[in-house]
């Protein structure tokens, strides 16, 4: 059963682990069941962790598992001080869980106040750029993925960092869902997709994060960045790694990973 207590014992421990560098071989108390459980561990992390956010990561839940849980998406804070530019090196944390993902970057203008927009066409309304990029998925525990979604939102979503790639030009006109896009690491090309897999694409995401972060109480009117989902999937990877992600003529944006020091 989870507790206030319990609940504040795991964010603390995730909190810990992140500052220190170092890996959690095992959960650090009851691991949640409910997404509500998760999420209340991610708040107290993130009021414990006291960074400013300047985003979130959106990843996908599953079937069957989306219907157990009553969603098809789960969210996690992305921290200013892990956005990075092209090029950059990044901390994830070895002994833990490490992964590149491609993924389309949606900004979410200051000033949005709601409601929800309710289609592709009103939310594009609320954005004021997109570019490309890769989401850091890492976590001091390892089993962060593999233990569910509900594991998966407790430690902030699985995210480490986002890399910030190229302004996307005339991006309101573009079909985000056709462009193909490809994931390579160490030079091997480990994922070719596009987003027309991902359920109702980026801007789908986008309605997802809103209506999540506002039931949640937590104020969306100061802008944010929404890494809209693994668009050619989850590669695992090592520190000393390259991750590169190629947009097609829109570019490519890369990172190399390295071990997440003491903070």
């Amino acid at each position: 059963m989870h507790t206030q207590e319990t609940d504040q014992a795991i964010a603390q421990a995730f909190v810990a682990a992140r500052r220190s560098g170092e890996g959690l071989a095992t959960y650090p108390g009851p691991a949640p069941t409910t997404l509500a459980d998760a999420y209340r561990i991610q708040d107290a992390a993130i009021s414990i962790d006291g960074r400013a956010v300047a985003g979130w990561k959106v990843g996908r839940i599953n079937a069957p598992l989306d219907a157990e849980l009553g969603a098809n998406r789960l969210a996690g804070p992305i921290f200013v001080d892990a956005v990075a530019d092209d090029g950059a090196t990044m901390p994830v944390f070895p002994a833990g869980f490490v992964a590149g993902e491609a993924e389309w970057l949606l900004h979410v203008a200051p000033g949005f106040a709601g409601p929800v927009p309710a289609d592709d066409a009103a939310t594009k309304a609320v954005i004021d750029e997109v570019r490309i990029g890769i989401e850091i998925a890492s976590s001091p525990y390892p089993g962060i993925n593999a233990d569910g979604p509900c594991v998966t939102v407790s430690d902030y979503g699985n995210n480490a960092g986002l890399v910030l790639g190229a302004p996307v030009a005339g991006w309101a006109d573009l079909d985000l869902c056709a462009i193909s896009i490809a994931t390579t690491i160490d030079g091997a090309v480990v994922g070719e997709a596009t987003a027309a897999t991902m359920l109702d694409g980026p801007y789908g995401a986008v309605r997802f994060l809103l209506a999540n972060l506002i039931s949640r109480g937590i104020d969306v009117s100061g802008g944010l960045w929404v890494s809209s989902g693994a668009v050619t999937g989850v590669h695992q990877a090592v520190v000393g790694q390259s991750v590169i992600a190629s947009f097609g003529d829109l570019g490519s944006v890369s990172c190399t990973l390295a071990p997440a020091q003491p903070r």
